[in-house]
């Protein structure tokens, strides 16, 4: 007589089990089809007949502006100022678009994200999602707007501070030509005729020693004296009227010209190219297809689901009627 070992009562015992459960299975198949079914139909309703999302987003380049100084005029990115500090922007951006919009109800749009653009500086990124491409469209547009007047605003102020300073440059010009030289000049007239006075002094002082050292040595030395008193100052009166036409002829030619120089790079930087505001970069971007519900994804999911609850509850039902069994026993 053959007797089994223990490893093949084993799998005896174990392919009777699988057997057995598969019979309880098969036995409940209506049973678990109809809960398979109708989790997942309920389920397609669900996903067919919630309102779909459509996703927007558009990448930002903030406005910039040349920069006001001649130091280093060339036309290179390096002499262009940000209108905004991007960090800072994306904070007001959050609170103003997200933070302070999310208590609102029955929204058909909302802007989901406010953000930097990774490894790029000057660019942010605006996410939206809405019930229509179109109303995703429109609230990422507002973000837009909204930039691009703030940046406009500080764009103009720019420009005003630079027709100001051409404003001030004018008139310094013309307050040297008109009166700081013209002043100058009168200055220079009198010095000139103080000059040629005393120069005319001094000729009459140099007739009158020749003739006293003749008959009165002790006045010649005196004479002698003023003389040399005399000649010193028409020294420093010409020293300084040198000095009068030198500031004269600085503020004709080099100052005058500087201040011309200036004004023109000033007016340069009014012309339109110098300034760039705010925009999307390309277009707003958005999908044909919403990215809510993930149809697909629950159905199938709700299929799973439905399956394993359908076994789970053949099981419990086996397990209470086996208990039964053994009660009425």
């Amino acid at each position: 007589m053959q007797t089994n070992t223990p490893e093949q009562n084993y799998y005896q015992e174990d392919e009777i089990d699988l057997k057995e459960l598969f019979g309880i299975l098969w036995a409940k198949k209506t049973l678990i089809i109809g809960i398979t079914t109708l989790i997942t139909v309920l389920a397609g309703i669900y996903a067919f007949n919630k309102t779909p999302i459509y996703a927007a987003t558009a990448l930002v380049e903030i406005g910039n502006y040349k920069n006001n100084n001649n130091n280093n005029n060339n036309n290179n990115n390096n002499n262009n100022v940000l209108v905004d500090s991007v960090p800072e922007l994306v904070k007001k951006l959050n609170l103003l678009f997200i933070d302070l919009l999310k208590n609102e109800k029955d929204r058909k749009a909302t802007i989901t994200s406010i953000s930097t653009t990774k490894g790029v500086s000057g660019f942010l990124d605006i996410k939206s999602e809405a019930s229509s491409n179109k109303l995703a469209i429109n609230e990422i547009n507002k973000v837009v707007s909204h930039i691009h007047n703030k940046h406009q605003t500080i764009m103009n102020d720019v420009k005003n501070r630079r027709k100001l300073e051409i404003k001030n440059i004018q008139t310094r010009i013309d307050n040297i030509k008109n009166k700081e030289i013209k002043l100058l000049m009168q200055k220079i007239n009198a010095q000139q005729n103080n000059l040629d006075n005393y120069r005319i002094q001094l000729n009459k002082m140099i007739t009158n020693i020749e003739d006293i050292s003749k008959t009165d040595p002790a006045l010649t030395a005196l004479k002698l004296m003023e003389k040399r008193d005399i000649s010193t100052f028409v020294a420093e009166l010409n020293l300084q009227l040198m000095d009068m036409r030198d500031k004269k002829d600085t503020l004709e030619t080099t100052t005058i010209n500087d201040l011309i120089e200036r004004k023109k790079f000033v007016e340069s930087m009014l012309l339109p190219h110098n300034y760039k505001n705010s925009e999307v970069i390309g277009r707003v971007l958005s999908n044909d297809y919403p990215i809510k519900p993930k149809k697909k994804l629950i159905v199938a999911v709700a299929f799973i689901a439905g399956f394993i609850l359908s076994i789970f509850l053949v099981f419990i039902m086996n397990a209470f009627r086996k208990e039964d069994d053994k009660t009425t026993a």
